[in-house]
């Protein structure tokens, strides 16, 4: 689960500078957030996962269900965080920039 984070890390950054080259300052903030609001909740979920498998129990499927949702809540939270307080945003960098981190996983499918 943390090789997949930090790919999905990498390819925030990655995304931040193509967009600082193509679009400017304002266009590589909106994707870094936009790469952040996707890998800040996958990160919490990851996390709450890992400490699920930790406990003598073992993980329950409902801490699956119930933290899913919690991730997917957190990620319009964040949408709704970007649009409120950073007015410059640039939505086409602040969505590829969630595209590119969400779907960064595959690189890793195709390294195996």
């Amino acid at each position: 689960m943390l090789r997949i984070i930090s790919m999905q890390m990498i390819a925030t950054v990655v995304a931040g500078v193509i967009a600082a080259l193509l679009g400017g300052m304002a266009a590589m903030t909106s994707a870094v957030l936009g790469g952040l609001c996707c890998v800040i909740p996958n990160a919490l979920f990851a996390l709450r996962l890992f400490a699920g498998t930790q406990r003598p129990g073992g993980a329950n499927p409902m801490t699956f269900f119930i933290w899913e949702f919690v991730k997917i809540a957190l990620t319009f939270a964040l949408f709704g965080a970007t649009a409120w307080f950073y007015h410059e945003v640039n939505w086409l960098a602040f969505i590829v920039g969630f595209i590119v981190a969400l779907k960064s996983y595959i690189i890793l499918l195709f390294r195996q």
